[in-house]
């Protein structure tokens, strides 16, 4: 199969859904650390201990700057027995949305997706410490790991791999699970293409949905590309690999696979890039898997903004807004419709939360902002894991070839 050289073209509503998405999953994993901190000690953070928080929260401001921001939602005060150390606490608003996320993030499917998370791995099972990084993402809970193995006994497990890691499991195979979201789609409104085929195997040809940037969609060299690449058979993420030449055009193809079915696990359809290198060996993706968002720019957007690699799935956004928002985004939206109104008024020296509670109204009743295209994106953050700064070095080597 003869590969196109595509430019890396910048999409602006894309990243500017990603700037917005990094405050808003800032905003709502402070709320929480401070909530938990509050529950435990009974006392406000002090101001140092966020301080340190800023690259792992993905924002380009100190968090202490971030934090006045929003006076409607965190409250600053002097520490009880040291009144030159400022310290945060939540106010009564921030308290409540606190709780609405809690609510959601318990009550969701976030078991499932964890579930198919674990199925992509070859050994059914991933380290913690490279699922933490994800909770935001997935929509967990920040106490699944030890929440998920009692609630869901027959599913999921803990251990220790080697001293010092421990590991989820996936003790049971859902088989009604291991079919990708591709596979879904196709099954549920099926196109004229597919209908022409055969119902045969899983490795049926299947085409994945394109949006190219502007121009390229309508180059011949491109459509003769993307038709040769539509007609290789479809290999399920959740199949075994082995097998197959792993430096062939059919492994490429399952490789699209693996990552459009891990984006499309994922709350936002988006997801850092870095977070994605510690899944690589068990994923089996290429070492330089960075090359196959920039090659396939109709499937995948691939974005620098806000200091980081980030990459959407194009498909998940239209009009800069997701296509299927699941519950807890949308939720997320509401609170950065909050955040944006403390903003507004927090020199007027107003407090009051302007989030309606009980009226039932979507973020869809407010103006968001202006979006040219879609795409939506968190940093993800977990005050007790690293950010994965050993990858860095490599990351240099990939930025390249954009």
């Amino acid at each position: 199969m003869k590969k196109v050289r595509l430019k890396w073209v910048k999409n602006r509503g894309l990243d500017h859904i990603i700037d917005r998405d990094t405050d808003t999953k800032a905003c709502c994993l402070l709320l929480e650390y401070i909530g938990r901190h509050a529950t435990q000690t009974s006392s406000p953070v002090p101001a140092r201990t966020l301080s340190q928080f800023q690259k792992n929260l993905g924002l380009t401001i100190p968090v202490l700057r971030f934090l006045r921001r929003y006076p409607n939602l965190f409250l600053e005060s002097p520490h009880p027995r040291y009144p030159s150390l400022q310290c945060f606490s939540l106010s009564d608003p921030g308290s409540l949305v606190l709780s609405r996320l809690s609510s959601a993030a318990a009550s969701s499917d976030s078991h499932l997706r964890l579930a198919r998370l674990l199925m992509l791995s070859q050994s059914r099972s991933l380290p913690l410490s490279a699922l933490f990084p994800l909770r935001f993402d997935l929509g967990l809970p920040h106490d699944f790991s030890s929440t998920f193995p009692s609630l869901h006994p027959n599913l999921f497990s803990v251990s220790r791999r080697e001293p010092g890691v421990a590991v989820l499991s996936l003790k049971d195979y859902p088989a009604d699970l291991a079919i990708s979201s591709l596979q879904r789609r196709h099954l549920e409104s099926p196109s004229y293409r597919d209908l022409k085929k055969p119902p045969s195997s899983l490795g049926a040809p299947l085409a994945f949905p394109m949006r190219f940037p502007r121009g390229y969609g309508s180059m011949n060299k491109v459509k003769a590309w993307m038709d040769e690449f539509h007609q290789l058979p479809y290999i399920s993420p959740y199949a075994d690999p082995t097998g197959i030449d792993p430096e062939s055009d059919l492994m490429e193809k399952r490789v699209v696979g693996v990552l459009h079915e891990l984006l499309s696990l994922t709350v936002h359809k988006k997801i850092k890039r870095n977070y994605i290198r510690k899944f690589r060996e068990e994923f089996v993706l290429p070492h330089k898997f960075t090359r196959i968002f920039t090659r396939y720019p109709g499937i995948f957007y691939y974005s620098l903004k806000c200091k980081t690699s980030t990459v959407v799935l194009r498909e998940g956004y239209e009009r800069g807004k997701l296509v299927e928002p699941h519950p807890l985004a949308t939720l997320r939206d509401k609170v950065n419709y909050v955040m944006r109104t403390g903003v507004l008024y927090r020199d007027k020296g107003l407090t009051k939360l302007v989030l309606d509670v009980d009226t039932g109204h979507t973020p869809d009743d407010y103006d968001c902002g202006d979006h040219d295209d879609d795409d939506d994106d968190v940093e993800n953050f977990i005050l007790d894991i690293s950010d994965g700064e050993e990858d860095e070095e490599e990351d240099g080597d990939d930025d390249e070839e954009t």
